[in-house]
């Protein structure tokens, strides 16, 4: 036990090792089965009427099938009773003849010599279908009755002999001896393997000959009932063993785990630990070989029902590497350790894996440049301004903009709005372009007076203008031009805004 603990660690323990195990095999309920351990189907047919004749239209088969006490009797009391029904007509020949009476006489040919009664005629027959052939009783030429009768009884005797030793022979012969030479673990278990979930139980073989061309097989044994409402006793479902990849084909020299993947395929893809405790199935396993000493098919069978199935366990490893050979052990064949496994479903854990995943917050991102790009609003000269505070909608702007025109004429001054600095929306423009504005600055030299760009400031009591008026209150607060050279002359007094403007904005403003 402390090499097993080493070689597999604390965490797994050991059960069904056998008597002087300390971890016994739970106790199981005992129900009715459709296969017993030792492959024997428990099934029987009764109230067969008239179909009973089908038996003797193959009384070979008939024969064969029958338990050997059965085999035995008929097999005694055919010969007995062949053996009888001949030499009692043998008897009655020479009753007939009256050989009986007169089988001291030398003078007098009888039918069979020295038969005197029945003992006598019983031992000449036995005699002639032995062949043993003693010398004292012989059939003479003066009896063509007994020439055709021991003609019949040759034929007779080669046919029973025949008939009934074939039978013997061929039920002597037969594989089912071969197949208790073939083990299957006491119980299946479940566990993963290779990432998946799988059901598994191991298959063994004690001789040194091979089964050739092995086939296993595993049918699911379990009453279901259709969608339309038809019930169906102890349906049969195949139980996929590697028929797909070859892996049903078995080379057993040496003990093999068979797996079956539990998958949406699979009859067990619901099946979970609890409900494999309310679960009621059998698993029959088929094993198919041919006999290498004798050519015959060989099969084996068993079963395992739902409270043989071990839900987190794995077989414990037999095999061993000896000096120059391989070294199968037995004794912990049915031997299981308990691993690690999710107590949930093959369909649980796909609908859990499926389950899509929480939606990434709205808020924007910290440092994507996407939102620094957003930030950052560049004027028509590539300076970049600040971005307004506000956006509203087009028909909010324009009558935003009627409000400012009503506003303008009421009274309110160039230099109240110098003076406060209110912001401005750019109205109809566009919202990447600014208000633009060109002054030459009084401190600097007349040639170096050059174009320069007002930006717009944002207060808490913003009024919205369009851009006529944006334009308007520019050319109002420009100082008195300089003589000298000028870059951007200024508008005439008389003349129109829009005019003064830049080629590409006065096209925007006839498309608006």
């Amino acid at each position: 036990m402390s090499a097993i603990r080493r070689k597999f660690g604390d965490d797994y323990q050991v059960v069904n090792t056998g008597q002087g195990s300390s971890f016994p095999a739970p106790a199981k309920r005992k129900r009715q089965r459709f296969v017993e351990k030792n492959g024997r189907c428990n099934v029987q047919h009764g109230n067969l009427g008239g179909e009973t004749s089908r038996y003797l239209s193959d009384l070979f088969t008939t024969l064969v099938d029958l338990k050997w006490r059965w085999n035995l009797l008929i097999f005694l009391l055919t010969y007995t009773v062949a053996w009888l029904i001949m030499a009692s007509m043998w008897w009655v020949i020479a009753y007939i003849r009256g050989d009986l009476g007169r089988g001291h006489d030398d003078s007098y040919t009888p039918c069979v010599a020295n038969v005197y009664n029945f003992p006598s005629a019983f031992l000449f027959f036995i005699e002639t279908e032995a062949t043993i052939g003693y010398g004292y009783r012989y059939i003479t030429e003066k009896c063509p009755e007994g020439i055709i009768l021991f003609l019949f009884q040759s034929l007779l005797g080669s046919i029973v002999d025949a008939f009934l030793i074939g039978c013997m022979f061929i039920k002597m012969s037969q594989p089912k001896k071969r197949a208790e030479t073939l083990m299957f673990s006491q119980d299946a278990v479940i566990s993963q393997r290779d990432g998946k979930l799988c059901l598994m139980f191991r298959v063994g073989n004690l001789r040194n000959s091979h089964m050739v061309s092995a086939q296993i097989r595993c049918k699911l044994i379990k009453s279901r009932q259709t969608p339309e409402g038809e019930f169906l006793p102890l349906d049969q479902r195949e139980l996929d063993v590697g028929f797909g990849t070859g892996a049903d084909q078995l080379f057993l020299v040496s003990p093999l785990t068979i797996c079956h993947e539990i998958n949406p395929k699979s009859p067990f893809f619901d099946l979970s630990q609890r409900s494999l405790m309310s679960e009621q199935f059998e698993i029959v396993v088929i094993l198919e070989g041919i006999v290498e000493t004798t050519g015959m098919t060989c099969q084996a069978r068993t079963s395992y029902t739902e409270d043989e199935v071990l839900w987190g366990h794995r077989f414990l490893p037999v095999m061993s590497l000896e000096e120059g050979f391989f070294r199968v052990d037995y004794s912990q064949f049915h031997s299981t350790f308990e691993v690690p496994t999710p107590p949930y479903s093959v369909k649980e854990q796909e609908e859990t894996s499926c389950l899509p995943s929480p939606a990434p917050p709205l808020t924007p991102t910290p440092g994507d440049p996407r939102n620094s790009r957003r930030e950052r609003i560049f004027s028509l000269d590539g300076v970049p301004q600040e971005e307004p505070a506000s956006r509203l909608p087009s028909k909010l702007q324009r009558m935003s903009s009627r409000n400012g025109k009503e506003a303008l004429k009421a009274g309110g001054g160039p230099a109240t709005q110098q003076a406060s600095e209110k912001a401005s929306s750019t109205g109809d423009l566009p919202l990447r372009v600014q208000h633009l504005g060109s002054f030459a600055s009084p401190e600097e030299p007349v040639g170096n007076q050059q174009l320069q760009l007002k930006p717009l400031k944002v207060g808490s009591d913003a009024q919205t203008q369009s851009a006529g008026e944006l334009e308007h209150h520019r050319l109002t607060l420009l100082p008195p031009p300089i003589p000298g050279p000028n870059l951007n002359p200024l508008p005439v007094a008389g003349g129109r805004p829009e005019d003064n403007l830049p080629a590409k904005l006065r096209r925007m403003n006839v498309d608006r």
